[in-house]
């Protein structure tokens, strides 16, 4: 790539794996002029030891901010791919004002159980004593500052086939789960792909104002979050300085629905009152309208 790039795209596989399928994944949700980046680590390495991974992944990055010194960078891992990318980030935190996203799937912040269960006594066997260790702390650090996403698959009732859906929890992050996907196949599907797509325009479009719009209206009694499918229906209510814009709608059963919109009109938030809270609404909108003063 002659030019510089939109992003520095980084996707990471996991324990007992190959780069394909997450290189497949990333250059779905690439543009012709982002700048994917995947290392191989080798299939019987990701049986060993996680320092010499984690290693290596901080090399190729630290190479590519050499090249290219002031490109946004978005980050995808996969499983232990995601655990890799918390210690790179947790060894750089003169980094993340960089780091457009980081994106979990599938990974045991909390600890893989597994991992635990085949080394209980932390002997140090193979990779099972890396992959049982909490990162929870680790991540929630990171996740106060840069936006996070972590995805868990739920196909068995709790857990993705080889992670449970609770260990990729943790403060900070948005979560997602995806019922009926197994773990391998969290690491490329079109799902998954959705998700992350989502969430970038999330990260990317919400600004300050956004934001704080969003806790007002979650804070109304009763408020519940709406589908965004409504959002086309709603109408313009107010329009704030940087553009930013509140819509509102009623559906046939008169429950009223209220929709934050970035300047470029991608909905960011969507919720609901039913009857008995209509008038809560009313007042936040109406408190909202007072302090900053909109146009109509």
């Amino acid at each position: 790539m002659s030019e510089t790039p939109d992003f520095i795209l980084y996707a990471q596989h996991g324990w007992a794996d190959s780069s394909r399928e997450i290189t497949a994944l990333a250059q779905s949700l690439a543009s012709p002029q982002t700048q994917v980046v995947t290392p191989n680590l080798g299939f019987v390495k990701t049986w060993l030891r996680i320092e010499p991974l984690i290693e290596h992944v901080e090399q190729v990055a630290i190479d590519m901010l050499a090249t290219y010194p002031e490109t946004p960078i978005r980050i995808i891992g996969h499983s232990m791919g995601g655990l890799i990318w918390l210690e790179v980030l947790n060894r750089h935190p003169e980094w993340w004002s960089q780091v457009d996203s980081l994106v979990l799937v599938a990974s045991p912040v909390g600890g893989s159980d597994l991992g635990r269960i085949f080394d209980p006594l932390q002997f140090g066997l193979g990779i099972a004593r890396d992959l049982g260790k909490n990162r929870r702390t680790i991540a929630e650090t990171i996740a106060a500052v840069i936006p996070t996403l972590t995805i868990a698959g739920d196909y068995d009732g709790g857990s993705d086939g080889t992670i449970p859906v609770e260990s990729s929890k943790f403060r900070h992050a948005k979560f997602v789960c995806i019922y009926g996907l197994p773990h391998a196949t969290l690491k490329n599907h079109p799902a998954v792909a959705a998700a992350i797509r989502d969430f970038w325009g999330e990260s990317t479009e919400e600004s300050e104002l956004s934001g704080h719009l969003i806790q007002r209206l979650r804070l109304v009694a009763g408020m519940t979050d709406a589908h965004r499918r409504d959002f086309e229906r709603s109408q313009t209510l107010f329009t704030f300085e940087d553009g930013t814009t509140m819509r509102t709608w009623k559906n046939p059963f008169g429950v009223d629905h209220v929709f934050v919109a970035s300047p470029r009109g991608q909905c960011l938030y969507g919720g609901f009152v039913g009857w008995l809270h209509a008038d809560d609404l009313r007042q936040a909108l109406e408190e909202i309208q007072r302090e900053y003063q909109p146009q109509l």
